[in-house]
């Protein structure tokens, strides 16, 4: 069991914990969430003993093993297979104990204690491990001094999931992860045998991987049980309820003064004003709630092009004289949403990069519109921003003509207040930085806007703020991602990159978890939209015009949705009735409103179904 009690710690004079307690107890999985800057890795480094405590204290069962992951596995020339076998400390030395071993006692107490800690059965669950985390048998076999820092970063994280610590404290572990690592961990860490306090924005880990939220606000932790989307609406009614609380008592307390006021002065009143005044004053606040900041990305939109804006006919692509991908027939339209599906090292990002003209074709011949612009985000991008320039500095530089008004209201559209706009990047948290990055991304308004994991270090709210953006935005989106929540907000065709081939994908995102999980190939899917001169399905440019007339259909239920809005609040207006022609007029109008809502609500499903029927046809 874990125990916080009463713990109080400052940094710097301002408090990040005061006088709060939790209590875990053994084998709990707890999600850690909080606005950023609340303290969440400093308590990790508390219950590590790495700093002090200013008050309280911090109290697990004697011997019991804490392991997180610090840093990224160094690059050396031991193989990565045994770079984790050497986490198990105690097997580790128990094996080269039992290589020098000459007194038999001895040697039978040593092999007895490996015979106990199973570890015969080490190599198998380390290799299992690893294979979760995307490293293939050959992998496991190279040096870690051959993998970049990211990959390096899977090792460290397979080692402590390896030694099993009795308390696991995990910071954001799939940053590094790609989708299906990222769904690994998720079962993994159901079924781990001890207790787990993971830091993380992953909606759906959080919902899948943990029973209990540990909530740090306001210098205080609170233990909430469920998953994250119970915490939310548990946290939601809580606030409307203090929320109404605090109106409760404002009343009162405005009620209370109203009466002192009044009679204050008055002899026959004094003592009713008198004993109303002590009651004010052992009156305990009640604080309404803050509301969350939530800031929105203000992506520039795009003028319209003619479709398609990308078509490809046998393209194949990849690295020097190695083809990665082959016999690439696709087409994206500008009103496209596309997810790409697969595992790791199957060449999602070869795509992207294709498609963002970071990669050239090898062979076969890829058309794009006029004028098309596309924009290019990947998660190294956000380690290539200037780190001695500020973010003003990186926009000013692409739009040097434009007023500082203008570049500001810019980085503001993306959350990046006037504070952070002066501020060295290298001093800008990981979730700023990648707002700049977006920001850089999309400054052009690009046609197409291919992203390459683009919510690592994006908070739970940035990422439902970017998903809207999406929504919103008029220019095609491609996107790679491990955050199966976005994909499912976002995503409206679903695109498989496996053995060297692009393929559309029959089923949805919950049939592809599936797969994923029970370690099935993903079923066999259709092409990708193989050539379009002779579509099976209508051409793509009836469906363009019938995607269209669904959003004017949908526009015209909004701007009807609007105007009965104003009328109901003008009818609701008392001096309408004063005058009866104003009233009869009024009335007309609404009615006038009321059945052409039904007609272009009529309208608007007949044009989803006869889209819906295409696009299955």
């Amino acid at each position: 069991m874990l125990r916080i009690d009463d713990i109080y710690f400052a940094i710097q004079g301002r408090p990040l914990f005061e006088h709060t307690s939790a209590t875990i107890p053994e084998g709990h999985k707890v999600g850690l969430v909080g606005p950023n800057g609340a303290g969440k890795t400093t308590l990790f480094r508390l219950i590590r003993g790495e700093l002090a405590l200013d008050g309280g204290e911090i109290t697990l069962p004697s011997r019991a093993r804490i392991g997180g992951v610090a840093q990224e596995a160094p690059g050396t020339s031991v193989s990565v297979l045994d770079t984790v076998l050497a986490e198990d400390k105690e097997r580790a030395a128990l094996m080269a104990e039992s290589q020098s071993a000459t007194d038999a006692h001895r040697i039978a107490e040593i092999q007895t204690r490996l015979a106990d800690i199973d570890a015969w059965s080490a190599e198998a669950r380390a290799a299992s491990i690893l294979d979760g985390l995307g490293f293939s048998t050959a992998d496991q076999a190279r040096p870690t001094s051959d993998f970049s820092g990211g990959w390096r970063m899977r090792v460290a994280l397979a080692g402590v999931l390896f030694s099993q610590p009795d308390l696991l404290l995990l910071d954001e572990p799939t940053n590094y992860l790609d989708l299906e690592g990222a769904l690994w961990l998720e079962t993994y860490l159901a079924r781990y045998p001890h207790t787990v306090i993971i830091i993380s924005h992953d909606r759906g880990l959080l919902n899948r991987a943990v029973g209990h939220i540990l909530h740090l606000e306001h210098r205080k932790l609170t233990l909430y049980t469920g998953g994250y989307d119970d915490f939310a609406r548990l946290r939601a009614e809580k606030r409307a309820l203090q929320a109404a609380e605090a109106k409760k008592q404002a009343d009162r307390r405005a009620h209370l003064q109203s009466f002192v006021d009044r009679f204050r002065a008055k002899a026959s009143k004094a003592r009713q004003a008198q004993a109303r005044i002590k009651m004010l004053a052992k009156m305990e606040p009640i604080t309404a709630p803050e509301e969350a900041r939530f800031h929105r990305f203000g992506f520039p939109q795009p003028e319209e092009l003619s479709p398609p804006i990308i078509a490809m006919e046998n393209v194949a692509v990849g690295y020097g004289d190695r083809a990665v991908l082959r016999r690439l027939n696709l087409r994206i339209d500008q009103d496209d949403r596309i997810a790409l599906l697969g595992r790791n090292g199957q060449g999602k990002s070869t795509l992207s990069k294709l498609l963002a003209n970071r990669l050239s074709e090898m062979e076969g011949k890829v058309t794009t519109a006029g004028k098309l612009r596309v924009g290019y985000f990947a998660q190294h991008q956000v380690d290539e921003l200037s780190l001695n320039e500020t973010p003003l500095d990186h926009v000013r530089r692409l739009r040097p003509d434009e007023a500082p008004a203008r570049l500001r209201a810019r980085l503001a559209g993306f959350g990046l207040m006037e504070a952070q706009a002066e501020t060295r990047v290298a001093r800008l948290s990981g979730g700023q930085k990648a707002r700049l990055s977006l920001l850089i991304a999309t400054i052009d308004a690009p046609h197409l806007l291919v992203l390459d994991e683009p919510t690592n270090h994006l908070d739970i709210e940035s990422r439902e703020a970017l998903s809207e953006a999406l929504n919103d935005y008029t220019g095609a989106v491609v996107l790679v991602s491990h955050d199966m929540h976005l994909l499912g907000l976002v995503a409206e065709r679903l695109w498989l990159v496996n053995d060297g081939a692009v393929t559309g994908y029959e089923g949805d995102l919950d049939d592809y978890r599936r797969f994923l999980l029970n370690g099935d190939q993903p079923q066999k899917p259709k092409p990708a939209e193989t050539p379009k001169p002779a579509p099976k399905r209508p051409s793509r440019d009836e469906l363009q015009n019938l995607r269209a007339e669904v959003r004017r259909a949908e526009e015209r239920v909004q701007k009807l949705t609007e105007m009965l809005e104003k009328l109901d609040k003008k009818l609701a207006d008392p001096d309408v009735y004063e005058n009866p022609v104003e009233s009869r007029k009024w009335g007309r109008k609404h009615a006038e409103a009321v059945g052409a809502m039904a007609r272009a609500e009529a309208i608007w499903m007949e044009a989803l179904e006869n889209l819906e029927l295409a696009e299955k046809g």
